[in-house]
Formats: structure tokens, C-alpha cells, sequence
């Protein structure tokens, strides 16, 4: 017969037959299924060649014992390179060759032990393929077939994993560090967010201490799983699982950390180091106390104004009005360093657009600074809309977040329901004690027998307008020539201490740098006797709503 029919002839009875020929001489069946493919490959091929058979079986098995002696000098050769044999005996002929008397027999077996611990060092690439063959006892083919590599790629790393492991085994012998447990120094930082937390709030998977070390390992230098593990003196997995979870973030698109096309890791937001934020922030406060004056001034020279704004509270407080403007007004400053900043020093650098951002700085002890937040709120107590705000400080305590739900808090609820006011009679005993509870904490106050909302409450159609007073402020040229002369100092430092791939969010480290300007702004105004603190932190001052019947 031909040999293009040879494929005709190759039925299930003789792959029965040939695997039964392979198996005898393998004794795995895993290995077996391996040489027999082997064997039908080899047919397949001869089939696409020309030429007659006069005995088609007898050419089969010579077929197949030729392939057979081809796959053993394989084997052969693999084993020579590989090692199969049994991991123990396998491991300690890294060691040496022979023991000779119960000394070397321990010190050896103590090596073996150490060995075996240091896999969980090796990178995941090497260590699966370790783990695999020497304590799983898997073939190479059955290896590469689970991890969907080539055979080649399977010895080439047991052949590196070996090696690496033999090179360390004395260095392992001297660093009795390696035995220990992994102590990490306390490390905090001091993370703030700008956007929509929604998207994605990467802090959030930023809360122990194995985390922040190897972020703070990754602020300047990309460094690989071993890199960091070696530095940590942790096992490469767990380093591995932790740089997916600070890779990925909450959705997988922005995490605090970055892979670079390297393989490397590399930290993925704006972090200040205690000596950087300490020596910025110093050139800030050296403006201070010219930039409290000049806004003590205007505020005083503008309190008619503020006070003119179309408010529909029972009562107005100048405090409170100054409170709700203060976080602008100290802000002023610091916007016009950044906007000398961007003309003069980042005019090249396109900004990282993302929705949402996180930036912070080694913690110092203290709180630098604080943040605002705003919600809106639809169908509420009688009103088409609501949207409510808050500033905090180091004097004032947040009221809410800005994932607040209305519905669900009934203090708010009843400040909403009390801006007419609203008759203590009329609660219920419940509702009466969340009245209460709303009173100490600053939404509410009582007159006589009504209850009136304390917060600064003003129409959302004049909300567009509530800031104009600051805005003016901004543009009269009252800081100008200070925040030129600032940026100008400012800007190389910040060139020069900031990461290439980080250099688009430069604007949020001059927001960390600037922010004891604010407490310390604060402070002065308080000393001056124009704000008055909420005792205990916690009041009607910085959280203000606006409405819509």
C-alpha cells in the first residue's frame, strides 16, 4: 500500500496497542500518552511522504521502537541536566556528594531543610515549577502541560532555580536572619483622595503594614517580587499576592502601584517624604504671616458683603458665615502657586486625567490640613433637591462623607424639615430624641418652642454665586507677586523630587506641601478673635446645604 493511506489504518485497536507498547516501557501512564504521541506524529509525517509499504505493521513498529530510542537518549539527557530522581537525595547533592559521619549527615539534612524553605524566596515562575517537580513529583511534560509552557521552558528553570538555591545555601548558613520572623517597623501615611471615590479608592486596600513597606521600597527605584522580598526578608509569594492586590487597586484600573515594561513595580502616586514635605512646606509658611494679613484685611473690609448673601436661616452668624468661606480664602494662596506653577514650571507636562486621585505623605504625627465633602440628595423632607457640605479641619470635625446616604440619616433629615422651622410638639418621643441628638451636634437650634436649622442654608439658584466674594479676592492681585516668588523656589524642588511617570499630578503635591497653611491660617484668625472653634470640634461651623422646593 501506499504510504499517504497509512493514516487510514490507525484506529482505536491500534492506539490501544501502541500506548500499551509505550507503557510497558514507561511504567507512567502520564509519560506514556507522551511517547505514544510521539509515535503517531512520527506516522503522520511518514504519511506525507512517497513510496510504497510491502509490510505496513512491520513498518509501524520499527516506527515506533525508532522513536522510542529517540524519546530515552531525550530522557536520558534530561535526567543528566534535571535530575528526577527522588527530591530529598536531589537536594542534598547540592550540598555534597557523600556524608561521611553523623556531623555532616545533620548539617546536611539541616541544608536540605533550609532548601526547602527557601523555594517560598524564589519568584513564582521558578517556584511553581520547583514545587511541581520536586515535591509534587510531576514529570516536566506534565508541567508544561499545566502551565501551558514549552518543555524547554520547564527545565531551562529548574536548571536556574537549582543554581540560585546552591549559591545561597552558605549565604543561608551566615544570615541566621533568615529564620527569623519578619519584623516590620511601624510605617504610616497620611493618604488623601480628589474626585470620585466611586471609580476606584485605592487606599482602600492600603492598611497593613506589609503593604505600606513595600510601597515605601518602590517610591524611587522599580524593583522586581525578589527584590523586595530579599529587602523585606519575605517569602517571594507573599510579596507576589500583595503586589497584585496594590497593583489592581478596587477595579483593577488604579492601584498604588504601577508594572513597569520590565516586569518591575513602581509606586503609582504622589508620596512626599518626611524631609521633602518638611523643607517645602517651610517655604509656604515663610508667606504666612504676610498671606493672614492681607486676607484678615479683605475679610474684615468685605464683612457687609458676606453677610448680604441671601441666606433663608432664622439667624446668620458671622462665624459661621466665616467658617464656610475660611477653607476657600486659605486656599487662595496656594491656587495661585499652582497657577505660576503650571505657566512657568510644568507648562510642558500634560496632567493625569483619571477620576479619581490619591495623594499623601509620610505620616508626621499630625494631621496636615483637611478636606471637604459634598452629597446630593433628591426628594427629601418636602424638597426637590439638597446638596450639603462640609469642611474639616484640624478645629472641626467632618460631619459626613461624601458617599452619605440622606435617607438613611435622620439628624440631616430633621435639619432639612426645620429650615421654616418646625414645632417640638409636633415629633413623636423618637423623633424628639433625634431632634436632640441633632441640637448637640450643631443642625439644629431651639427657640422657644421651635426648632430652626442651624447650618447656613441657601437656595441651590444662588448657589453659583455664594463664593463670589473669594473669587474676587483670587483676582485682585492682593497675593500676586508672592506666589511668583514662591513658585519660583518651589518649582525645581518639585522638578526635581517628583517621578517622571508621576510629574502629571505635580498639583496634588503642592496641595500636601501647602496644607498647614490652612491650620495655621486657622489659628492665626482664631487668635485674632474673628473665628470662634465649635467646643469639642463638632458643630454648625464648616457644613452648610443648599435647596430647591
Amino acid at each position: 500500500m501506499k504510504k499517504q493511506e497509512l493514516l487510514n489504518i490507525i484506529d482505536e485497536e491500534l492506539l490501544d496497542k501502541l500506548f500499551g507498547f509505550c507503557y510497558t516501557r514507561t511504567s507512567d501512564s502520564h509519560a506514556a500518552w507522551e511517547l505514544c504521541s510521539d509515535v503517531v506524529y512520527a506516522l503522520v509525517k511518514a504519511a506525507n511522504t512517497e513510496g510504497e509499504l510491502a509490510d505496513v505493521y512491520a513498518f509501524i513498529w520499527r516506527i515506533a521502537r525508532n522513536v522510542y530510542a529517540d524519546w530515552s537518549e531525550h530522557r536520558r539527557r534530561v535526567r543528566e541536566w534535571t535530575d528526577a530522581g527522588d527530591p530529598a537525595l536531589t537536594l542534598s547533592s547540592l550540598i555534597c556528594e557523600e556524608e561521611e559521619n553523623d556531623d555532616e549527615r545533620r548539617a546536611r539534612e539541616e541544608t536540605v531543610r533550609n532548601i526547602y524553605r527557601r523555594i517560598a524566596y524564589l519568584t513564582r515562575a521558578y517556584r511553581d515549577v520547583m514545587v511541581a517537580f520536586y515535591l509534587d513529583g510531576q514529570s516536566i511534560a506534565q508541567i508544561a502541560a499545566a502551565q501551558k509552557i514549552g518543555e524547554g521552558t520547564v527545565r531551562q528553570r529548574l536548571f536556574s532555580a537549582r543554581r540560585k538555591l546552591k549559591e545561597e545555601v552558605e549565604i543561608m548558613k551566615e544570615n541566621t536572619k533568615i529564620t527569623r520572623p519578619v519584623v516590620l517597623d511601624k510605617i504610616d501615611y497620611i493618604i488623601w483622595g480628589s474626585g470620585s471615590p466611586g471609580w476606584s479608592d485605592p487606599r482602600n486596600v492600603c492598611y497593613k503594614q506589609f503593604s505600606k513597606h513595600i510601597i515605601w521600597l518602590c517610591r524611587k527605584t522599580p524593583k522586581t517580587p525578589a527584590e523586595i522580598a530579599a529587602e523585606l526578608n519575605v517569602p517571594t509569594v507573599y510579596v507576589e499576592e500583595e503586589l497584585e492586590v496594590l497593583l489592581a487597586g478596587e477595579n483593577g484600573k488604579y492601584g498604588l502601584l504601577k508594572k513597569t515594561e520590565s516586569g518591575k513595580y513602581i509606586i503609582n502616586f504622589i508620596l512626599l517624604e518626611p524631609d521633602f514635605f518638611t523643607k517645602a512646606t517651610e517655604l509656604y509658611r515663610e508667606y504666612l504671616p504676610q498671606v493672614a494679613d492681607i486676607v484678615i484685611d479683605y475679610v474684615m473690609t468685605h464683612k457687609d458683603e458676606y453677610m448680604a448673601f441671601p441666606y433663608i436661616n432664622r439667624r446668620v452668624d458671622f462665624n459661621l458665615v466665616l467658617w464656610q468661606h475660611i477653607h476657600q480664602l486659605s486656599g487662595v494662596f496656594k491656587s495661585l502657586v499652582e497657577r505660576e506653577l503650571k505657566k512657568e514650571i510644568f507648562a510642558d507636562v500634560k496632567k493625569t486625567e483619571r477620576p479619581f486621585h490619591v495623594f499623601g505623605y509620610v505620616d508626621h504625627g499630625v494631621y496636615f490640613g483637611g478636606g471637604c465633602d459634598g452629597v446630593n440628595a433628591n426628594n427629601v423632607c418636602g424638597y426637590r433637591k439638597v446638596y450639603l457640605e462640609n469642611i474639616y479641619v484640624s478645629r472641626i470635625r467632618k460631619h459626613f462623607d461624601c458617599g452619605l446616604n440622606v435617607a438613611t440619616e435622620s439628624q440631616i433629615q430633621m435639619a432639612i424639615r426645620a429650615i421654616e422651622g418646625l414645632e417640638v410638639a409636633a415629633l413623636s418621643k423618637e423623633e424628639q430624641e433625634t431632634a436632640a441628638k441633632a441640637i448637640a451636634c450643631g443642625y439644629l437650634f431651639r427657640e422657644g418652642d421651635m426648632l430652626y436649622t442651624k447650618l447656613l442654608v441657601n437656595r441651590i439658584e444662588d448657589g453659583e454665586r455664594l463664593f463670589d466674594i473669594n473669587e474676587r479676592f483670587f483676582e485682585g492681585g492682593y497675593l500676586n507677586e508672592s506666589a511668583k516668588a514662591l513658585a519660583k523656589r518651589l518649582g525645581k524642588m518639585l522638578r526635581d523630587g517628583i517621578a517622571e511617570h508621576l510629574l502629571g499630578e505635580w498639583m496634588y503635591a503642592n496641595s500636601l506641601i501647602s496644607a498647614p497653611l490652612i491650620d495655621e491660617m486657622i489659628e492665626i484668625l482664631i487668635s485674632r478673635g474673628l473665628l470662634i472653634p465649635p467646643e469639642d470640634g463638632i458643630g454648625a461651623e464648616g457644613c452648610w446645604m443648599m435647596v430647591e422646593k
